[in-house]
């Protein structure tokens, strides 16, 4: 199977927040971040894969400024690993005040996809070619945080 660029699957998700996406306090649902980065995540997964992707593992989310009504908030997705079967998407979400035009980085988010086929079982994605030094660092640590996640799962079925 030919590999893919990361390049080749970004995807950016923009919406400008309204009343209906905030609480009682004017500070926008977590909830209503966490779908918008779900949904910039999984295109890029699909994109990828070029199949159905469905979300397994979101890693944490750190909401490190509220976000309010009247904001643009952007998700920027784009993969950070690939796996036989299985995709990490790193999402930031950037936040904008549109008039005073500064993006804040509000979130950084990893989460994990497996692609499926026409049955509903795991199929094979591409290899992610990685170009740059960031791009291998983040690889690199991607590989960890994946073999961190198969251990506490292993862990959590030998308990059950």
């Amino acid at each position: 199977m030919e590999g893919k660029r990361i390049s080749e699957s970004r995807v950016t998700l923009s919406a400008v927040m309204g009343p209906q996406h905030t609480n009682g306090l004017g500070n926008v649902h977590g909830g209503v971040i966490m779908k918008m980065v779900d949904e910039a995540a999984g295109f890029a997964a699909m994109r990828h894969a070029r199949h159905p992707a469905v979300t397994v593992a979101i890693d944490s989310m750190t909401f490190m400024e509220p976000i309010r009504v009247g904001m643009l908030v952007t998700c920027n997705a784009e993969l950070s690993y690939a796996g036989r079967t299985s995709m990490e998407v790193r999402v930031e979400v950037i936040t904008e005040n549109p008039l005073e035009g500064i993006p804040k980085l509000t979130n950084t988010a990893y989460l994990v996809f497996v692609a499926l086929d026409e049955a509903g079982n795991p199929t094979a994605v591409p290899p992610l070619i990685l170009e740059t030094e960031e791009q291998k660092l983040r690889a690199n640590r991607a590989k960890e945080r994946q073999a961190y996640r198969k251990q506490n799962l292993s862990n959590e079925l030998n308990q059950s």
